[in-house]
């Protein structure tokens, strides 16, 4: 088999969950056709995560085999709000959170995938065109039915809970983008399923060759249970310091450990069952860690984080040289202290992380986020499970 060939079928069978037309897919890349893979991602929080990287790291594939990346900024549509996967409406963002949000997307996106080789988009080019008599065709070429038909409004009917109408337009929305863009292949992952297929039924019904869409695995977040999110707070950033990535990476559960090695590393599956049985669980995740934070931020930074977590949690010792905090005055409330560290990017999160116990000062666990403190120079913060500081008043 050729070189090409078996990075096609790598393509087509490494942690992919379904590909429709798999076949018609996969003659297209034998025949070195230069498809546009389309991938669509909306600015909803200021970072991009592990999660993001299993789809992007797709996409790098494909550009390896000549095709052309096209990132397609969802700048119009996160104001909507995409509905997958949840059980309430999402809060609207304003077009400043947005810009905020798209300041480091690109940097971060071109850790994965080449920049320079890529089309990168923003939908709000051709979506805030599409309006009047433009915008009813669109909709008249897709049923009510079709739309409230999936799982995730069904779940909220069911339960009595609003769907409400600019939801409904989200599906058709990023459907638009795939005929705008004229998209050869869609990426997402399972959770992306309908509206990805809601793309090819939009480009039919346009009299356009449809896309053809492959799916792939979520990935749990730290908790283990719900899927990686910004907004849950069970995320690893692509842009978290080395030591932040490892020790988030050392608070996984055990039994994800499988699923991270194969999503998030290069690691040979058959190598990495060699690891499992010839390490302990924690030096088998200390191993995950280390390849994790390698590739994002180089060999040294990984084995400096691996070092720092073995002195502070290993060894419990406390590290020499802590950063410092220099705070305004010497009376604050928890929250406002997080927020100064850095440790949060919303008041909400910074609750959360006070409310589960990832807050401390001088030893002392703190869990109420308006509690208001006493603070002295010298004092040691910990936020989270892997973050000191030493307090300047």
């Amino acid at each position: 088999m050729s070189a090409d060939k078996e990075k096609i079928e790598r393509l087509l069978g490494h942690n992919v969950e379904e590909t429709i037309n798999k076949e018609h897919l996969r003659a297209a890349l034998l025949a070195g056709k230069k498809l546009r893979i389309k991938l669509g991602i909306d600015p909803t929080s200021p970072d991009l995560h592990l999660g993001h990287a299993v789809v992007l790291k797709k996409l790098r594939e494909f550009q390896d085999l000549g095709c052309v990346a096209v990132l397609v900024i969802g700048d119009f549509t996160a104001q909507i709000g995409d509905p997958s996967g949840r059980d309430k409406t999402r809060p609207n963002l304003t077009e400043a959170e947005i810009k905020e949000n798209l300041k480091n997307y690109l940097k971060q996106a071109g850790a994965i995938i080449d920049l320079k080789k890529a089309e990168v988009v923003n939908n709000s080019k051709w979506l805030k065109e599409l309006h009047g008599a433009k915008l009813l065709q669109i909709l008249s070429l897709m049923t009510v039915q079709q739309i409230i038909e999936r799982d995730d409004f069904q779940k909220r009917i069911a339960a009595h809970q609003p769907v409400r109408m600019h939801e409904i337009f989200y599906p058709i929305m990023q459907a638009y983008d795939s005929v705008a863009i004229e998209a050869d292949v869609e990426l997402g992952g399972t959770d992306q399923t309908f509206n990805l297929m809601t793309g090819r039924t939009l480009m039919e019904r346009l009299d356009m060759k449809p896309q053809d869409v492959m799916t792939l695995p979520l990935l749990e977040g730290l908790d283990g249970k719900r899927k990686m999110s910004k907004s849950l707070g069970n995320y690893v950033g692509l842009t978290d310091l080395p030591a932040d990535m490892f020790g988030k990476i050392m608070s996984l559960p055990d039994a994800l450990m499988g699923k991270y090695f194969a999503l998030c590393t290069d690691i040979p599956e058959k190598e990495v069952a060699s690891l499992k049985k010839a390490l302990k669980p924690k030096d088998l995740k200390e191993r995950l860690g280390f390849e994790i934070v390698r590739e994002y931020h180089g060999e040294i930074s990984a084995r400096a984080a691996r070092e720092q977590f073995e002195k502070l949690f290993s060894k419990k010792e406390m590290p020499d040289d802590l950063p410092e905090l220099k705070l305004k005055g010497s009376k604050m409330t928890a929250l406002d202290i997080v927020l100064a560290a850095g440790g949060a990017t919303s008041k909400s999160e910074g609750r959360r992380l006070i409310e589960q116990g990832g807050f401390e000062l001088g030893g002392e666990n703190i869990n109420n986020p308006q509690a208001v403190l006493n603070l002295k120079s010298g004092q040691v913060i910990r936020l989270g499970k892997k973050r000191f500081f030493r307090v300047k008043v």
